[in-house]
C-alpha cells in the first residue's frame, strides 16, 4: 500500500467529492434576450461536457455599467430573466440557481463560470 505524504509531513486532504477542476468561463455581449439564449445553449453544451449536472456550481457576473445602456434603450429584464433563471434549475436540473453578482466596473454585459468536479 503506497502512502502519500506532503513535504511538510502531514497527509494531503481527502476530497470525497472528487477533483475540482479549472472553472469554464465564458463571457457574453449583445442583446440582454440573446445573451440569455446563448447562455442556456453554453450551459447545456456544458452539461454534456462535464456529465453530471449534480456537481457543477454556477456563477454569473452581470455588469451593471454594460447593462444600463440597454435599459435606457427600452430592453427589458423581465421575465426573459426570471424564466432563464428557472429554466436553469428545473429543465437542466441545476441542484441551486445560479449566484449572480452584480459589478459595478464596465466590461462585457455578463460573464458565466461554471465549477464542477469530477
Amino acid at each position: 500500500m503506497k502512502r502519500i505524504v506532503s513535504s511538510n509531513g502531514r497527509r494531503p486532504a481527502k476530497n470525497p467529492g472528487g477533483e475540482i477542476e479549472a472553472p469554464l468561463i465564458w463571457t457574453f455581449d449583445g442583446p440582454f434576450a440573446t445573451c440569455l439564449a446563448d447562455m442556456e445553449d453554453t450551459f447545456r453544451r456544458a452539461i454534456i461536457q462535464v456529465g453530471d449536472v449534480s456537481r457543477i456550481a454556477v456563477q454569473i457576473d452581470l455588469s451593471l455599467p454594460a447593462l444600463k445602456p440597454r435599459i435606457d434603450a427600452g430592453e427589458t429584464i423581465q421575465p426573459a430573466w426570471g424564466d432563464f433563471v428557472d429554466r436553469l434549475t428545473r429543465r437542466y436540473g441545476l441542484p441551486a440557481g445560479p449566484r449572480v453578482r452584480h459589478l459595478k466596473m464596465a466590461g462585457p454585459l455578463a460573464t458565466m463560470v461554471i465549477a464542477y468536479r469530477r
